[in-house]
């Protein structure tokens, strides 16, 4: 049978092969584990999502949200599912048992969510979006707070939103109008209107809890200014009871390319003048707060990228393995020669490979950031907490741009395999497709965070965070030249060390100079090079890995007698895969990550040079 939603030995291999998850039960927190514990997690989330959650996909898609007297009713065949996502608890993986969670390393969250999110994101995304929220409280709320909301929230009775954007403020936060006065009693009176709230309103929890931004009236201009509120739907009483509603309306949802079955809501915030918030953290410091749910939104965003990726080449490589088309191009003039399944012919194996090398990149890049999470969790000083906590600092734009543009293109390139059934509603793919391009845009623009790349991240410590970047990869082209058969890939990675490198230096001193423009106008360019060489890093660390466990199964025979023993070993055929993948990125695509840097290292002046009359139109 085809994999479904993720390649489960690939997800094994990085779980325990690259990154050893393992040993994690070695330190305090996690020694009541076991790897046992671990696969069974893993095991019950594939089977979740793949008996429970893909089945409701196309169902949810076709039903759609119906929006009726400003309420939300979302496809019926969710419900069944959302309760048996709370009653496994898989919301709060790595979250402290006190407080609703499970305790688990953050590598077995993320491998869980691969499968429960990736599965169905309009459907994944209740418990994607609560989870954000119940963090910011659990972070920063007062045991007050944390009493009356982390429980229900992280237990999915409540659910969680996120409340940033305006008409007239979307990107530009600090524009923001809707305020919030203080009564009497310590909450606040909030009055405002949002628009595109992910899961604002909907009929499957009891209550809805957002986190709202707001300007306190006398508060200063702009992000300085802003304060954060919990704002309940239907208010809670002192006592944790559910109180009356809190004049929090939904006035409308939006239509959209995709994720049909996941409610985009506008909401209006006290227009009967009755609407409550509990201040969230202090007075004027709302972004703050609100950036470490954003930051954690932006990596499940990225990850997301994976998971489209991760759904799209297993589609497509399922398909080509069945569809019989042509004949293969070595019996092209012989017209009685059977068709052979395309899998057989070279472009759609280019497009293939192309899939299989950003998917399996991806895979490691996002499993990478959730392994420094639970190296900060471990952490024996705080130099070492704070090390990885700057890492994923500076990798959380490139994660969450890079991942999701690829993503949606490795959709594309499936899509391209089907031919013209691809663009059918007969085949996943185009679903698939149009759920993914929202994920270039949430949680702030891919640009966005290119700028913050180039105008934040890459000056982290005088640079010293990117060349610690920089350090890890070298590690790795180390422990390449060692392997005789990943010699030339080792060298040409270093080569793109480098690179990128001189590029990092480039692009940091053109941004603070009199040419600041000129940068930011190649920053996307800049993040798109970044992605490539953490791409190129990531696989050739696999390769470092499979190619001793490679030799030990082939007993290093070479030629015929090799080729036999991959093709009935399924672990050897594995191991070759990663191999030749690493090949495929090194040799095949960071030479065209060479070509981007000389690109930007010209310091065209094209993008800032040119009249606005001059665009046309």
């Amino acid at each position: 049978m085809a994999q479904q939603i993720a390649d489960k030995r690939d997800v094994d291999f990085v779980l325990y092969e690259q990154f050893d998850a393992a040993s994690l039960t070695k330190n305090a927190r996690y020694q009541d584990m076991n790897k046992k514990m671990f696969d069974m997690v893993v095991k019950e989330a594939r089977n979740f999502a793949i008996k429970e959650l893909l089945p409701v996909n196309e169902e949810g898609d076709r039903v759609g949200l119906t929006f009726e007297n400003n309420h939300v009713r979302v496809p019926e065949c969710f419900h069944r599912p959302y309760n048996l996502l709370c009653d496994g608890e898989w919301i709060a993986l790595s979250e402290d048992p006190e407080i609703g969670g499970q305790g688990l390393p953050h590598l077995i969250a993320q491998a869980a969510a691969e499968y429960i999110v990736g599965a169905d994101f309009s459907f994944g995304a209740f418990g994607f979006a609560t989870h954000g929220a119940a963090k910011m409280i659990e972070v920063f709320g007062t045991d007050k707070q944390k009493e009356m909301f982390l429980y229900n929230m992280y237990s999915g009775k409540w659910a969680g939103t996120m409340v940033l954007t305006e008409p007239e403020a979307g990107s530009d936060v600090g524009n923001l109008v809707t305020t919030a006065r203080k009564n009497e009693d310590g909450t606040y009176s909030i009055s405002g209107n949002k628009i595109f709230i992910t899961n604002g309103e909907h009929d499957l929890t009891e209550n809805i809890i957002h986190p709202v931004l707001a300007r306190i009236e006398g508060a200063p201009a702009g992000t300085k200014g802003i304060s954060l509120f919990i704002v309940p739907k239907i208010w809670i009483n002192e006592d944790g009871s559910m109180g009356e509603p809190n004049d929090v309306v939904c006035t409308g949802i939006e239509k959209k390319l995709g994720l049909h079955a996941s409610p985009t809501c506008q909401l209006s915030f006290g227009s009967k003048g009755s609407c409550r918030g509990l201040l969230l953290g202090e007075e004027n410091r709302g972004m703050q707060v609100m950036f470490h749910m954003m930051n954690e939104a932006r990596l499940g965003v990225g990850a997301l990228g994976l998971f489209n990726a991760s759904c799209a080449y297993l589609y497509a490589l399922d398909y080509a393995r069945q569809r019989l088309q042509g004949r293969d191009i070595e019996q092209l003039q012989n017209k009685e020669a059977p068709q052979v399944p395309i899998i057989r012919h070279p472009d759609v194996r280019r497009m293939l490979m192309w899939m299989k090398t950003h998917t399996e990149g991806m895979r490691s890049f996002v499993y990478y950031v959730a392994h420094l999470f639970d190296k900060i969790e471990c952490a024996q000083n705080e130099e070492e907490k704070q090390g990885c906590q700057e890492l994923v600092d500076l990798l959380t734009p490139v994660i969450k741009s890079y991942c999701t543009d690829r993503g949606f293109e490795a959709t594309v390139q499936a899509m391209q395999c089907y031919g013209g059934y691809g663009y059918t509603e007969d085949y996943p793919i185009e679903r698939l497709l149009r759920d993914s391009k929202i994920n270039s845009i949430y949680e702030g623009t891919n640009g966005i965070q290119a700028m913050d790349l180039l105008g934040r991240k890459l000056g982290m410590k005088k640079g010293a965070v990117f060349m610690s970047l920089l350090g890890e990869m070298q590690k790795t082209v180390a422990a390449a030249r060692e392997i005789p058969a990943l010699e030339s890939l080792a060298k040409d990675m270093e080569a793109a060390v480098n690179d990128l490198g001189n590029a990092a230096m480039h692009m940091g001193k053109t941004g603070t100079s009199s040419d600041f423009k000129v940068a930011f106008g190649q920053a996307m360019p800049f993040l798109d090079v970044v992605g490539d060489s953490i791409m190129a890093w990531m696989l050739l660390w696999r390769a470092v890995v499979a190619a001793p466990k490679l030799e030990e199964i082939t007993g290093g025979v070479e030629g015929k007698e090799r080729a036999e023993k991959i093709a009935k070993n399924k672990n050897a055929a594995f191991y070759e895969g990663q191999i030749q993948s690493a090949a495929y990125y090194i040799e095949s695509i960071l030479p065209v990550t060479a070509g981007r840097i000389k690109s930007l290292q010209r310091n065209c002046r094209a993008v800032v040079d040119i009249p606005e009359p001059a665009f046309g139109g």
